[in-house]
């Protein structure tokens, strides 16, 4: 088990980094490719559909249906993987939409920002570590990390809603 942990943290610290450069990256990057302005709502309702599969796969562990959670979480970092490749799409063939409101919910909205993306960013090795732990039969060390993953993801899950809702009058 030690070597098996030790090969998928090796993964975990090359994903951890990799992504969020990657994403960084890939802003810079434009396409001549027009793709629907609807996929914002469809990948704000990923980020949605994320955060209520987070929250029934802690009732599901907390009730001892540990099946059941597990397939939730599964398709919870399915729903993040399918969200990322969407925004990212959207962001190379889209010019970036800036806020447009004024006074006290424009800070706000800044705030919910910027605490999203950074969040979003630090969620990736804890969700990793998390699964890893899960899938190696760890569940002592998975449910300690745990407590500390589920907050982190939900936040940038339903903060990543709020942020839409709050942009989408100005795309």
């Amino acid at each position: 088990m030690e070597q098996t942990t030790k090969k998928y943290n090796k993964w975990i610290i090359v994903l951890s980094i990799v992504i969020p450069l990657a994403v960084a990256g890939l802003f810079n990057v434009k396409l001549e490719v027009k793709l629907p302005v609807f996929l914002p709502p469809i990948y704000a309702s990923i980020n949605a559909i994320t955060a209520v599969i987070l929250v029934v796969a802690v009732w599901a562990i907390k009730n001892n249906k540990k099946d059941l959670h597990e397939g939730l979480m599964k398709t919870a970092i399915l729903c993040s993987a399918i969200f990322l490749i969407l925004y990212i799409l959207y962001h190379m063939t889209s010019n970036s939409t800036k806020y447009g409101g004024e006074g006290a919910i424009k800070y706000v909205y800044l705030f919910i920002l910027l605490t999203h993306i950074l969040l979003s960013i630090i969620v990736i090795p804890f969700v990793l570590v998390t699964y890893v732990r899960a899938i190696t039969n760890n569940f002592e060390k998975h449910k300690k990390i745990a407590k500390f993953t589920f907050p982190l993801w939900l936040y940038v899950a339903v903060s990543g809603v709020v942020v839409y809702l709050m942009i989408s009058p100005y795309y």
